[in-house]
């Protein structure tokens, strides 16, 4: 298939043109894995209908076909097509597109402007935009892979309906391998396993998969198919798609705390590794474990923070790649540990206490008085040292007076804090009883 936008091209130089290009659909409804948009009753396909197009964000992964689809969507609404990148356009850019957009309209011909990497545009610049989708010039259409409500304006998201391009799974990976062969006239030359491998290698970037098969076409000879080794061999191995500054860095390490707090220690040694593979630095690792230690196990295993401290310290004086091990060990620890967030919520409360209450004074039997003055206020008046009392407790209030008592800490009958509770309730018996 030729690209519709392309102009008319020699048939050599067409088969010059990169697999992934060529393949560009002509319609929304060739467009695979994002039928939920394209297809029959997709949104995309009923604004078309309805013959009315709004901005949109278009919110995905690399190689899900934002830009294609963005093509299309002008041709079959009859729109002019602008497409700039935030990557290389500035003010100056924009004003030029804009004034374009405004001559059109004087014409009578709406223009779609189809903006690359919108995310990379600052405040000021997203904001450039809002009175342009106001008053009709342009039909804004924006492409990102990290996630809108942290780097779109506000403004600019409430003008604008987002829509979320999926990868591409296997089966949508596999349509795309079989109109490649078809174009080509000719199979992959992969057995079934390699096929697989470049399937999983492809990660879900459908334009990655025609690139990959493109690669293994130029490096076949004749009648020679590939196994997977072979295939390693001859396209290498695709990084993971993964920024350590952006949304596959966030995502990874939700996985990863969330499945140790579900105490799945297969899941997260899983997202551990998916992380060091990804070339995540394991000392960010090491930090992020010492706090799922203190949120979520807390005191129903004391031993979680000091071990996870420990391997910490092992990877600093291990280094890479004995050291990941430790990590890898502090992880499974945390998983398969009594879980507790006792300590974490028992925090909170006392610090929003601490702010509600403002600066209240201390009871005064529980001050110091180191002077006459103070003693003569009262200062340490009636207090009882819990070491001289039975049971090495006097049952005394410490809060302040204005205040009153008030229970922050509520552990839970799990792990190590099963006996704490029994503790607590002990002394809570005693304070009752001694009238503290």
């Amino acid at each position: 298939m030729s690209d519709l936008f392309a102009p008319h091209v020699p048939k050599e130089v067409d088969a010059r043109r990169p697999l992934a290009d060529r393949l560009r659909p002509k319609t929304l409804g060739e467009v695979t894995g994002q039928e939920h948009l394209t297809g029959e009753d997709g949104v995309l396909a009923r604004m078309i209908a309805s013959g009315s197009l709004g901005s949109m964000i278009f919110w995905g992964p690399p190689g899900t076909g934002k830009t294609t689809v963005a093509r299309l969507l002008s041709g079959e609404a009859g729109l002019a097509f602008e497409q700039i990148s935030a990557i290389f356009s500035g003010v100056a850019d924009l004003k030029k597109v804009f004034e374009a957009a405004r001559m059109r309209r004087m014409e009578g011909r709406q223009t779609l402007l189809f903006v690359d990497e919108i995310h990379r545009f600052n405040r000021a610049q997203q904001d450039s935009f809002l009175p342009v989708m106001e008053d009709g010039t342009v039909i804004l259409v924006g492409a990102t892979t990290e996630n809108p409500s942290f780097e779109l304006n506000a403004a600019l998201l409430s003008r604008a309906r987002v829509l979320t391009f999926k990868s591409h799974d296997e089966a949508s990976i596999e349509t795309l391998l079989a109109r490649a062969e078809e174009t080509e006239g000719k199979p992959l030359p992969l057995d079934e396993n390699a096929r697989a491998s470049l399937i999983r290698m492809a990660d879900g970037d459908g334009r990655a998969s025609l690139t990959l098969a493109e690669e293994v076409w130029r490096a076949a000879r004749k009648d020679e198919v590939f196994d997977t080794e072979g295939l390693t061999r001859i396209v290498q191995r695709r990084a993971p798609v993964y920024d350590k500054g952006q949304d596959g860095h966030y995502n990874l390490i939700s996985a990863l705390h969330k499945s140790v707090r579900g105490s799945d220690p297969d899941a997260a040694l899983y997202y551990l590794c998916r992380m060091f593979d990804a070339g995540e630095d394991p000392l960010y690792l090491g930090r992020r474990l010492v706090r799922m230690a203190v949120e979520d196990i807390g005191l129903a295993d004391p031993q979680a923070l000091v071990i996870c401290n420990a391997a910490k310290d092992a990877y600093d004086y291990l280094g890479s790649p004995e050291g990941e091990l430790a990590l890898a060990q502090a992880c499974v620890y945390l998983a398969t540990a009594p879980k507790s967030n006792g300590v974490y919520m028992a925090y909170k409360s006392a610090m929003r206490a601490a702010k509600e209450n403002g600066s209240l004074l201390p009871p005064k039997h529980i001050l110091n008085a180191p002077t006459k003055l103070m003693k003569a206020e009262g200062y340490n008046e009636g207090y009882r040292y819990d070491h001289d009392e039975p049971d090495a407790f006097s049952g005394q209030d410490y809060f302040p007076e204005k205040m009153g008592r008030k229970t922050f800490y509520d552990p839970p009958e799990r792990g190590f804090e099963r006996d704490i509770r029994k503790r607590l309730d002990w002394w809570a018996k005693l304070r009752r009883e001694r009238g503290g």
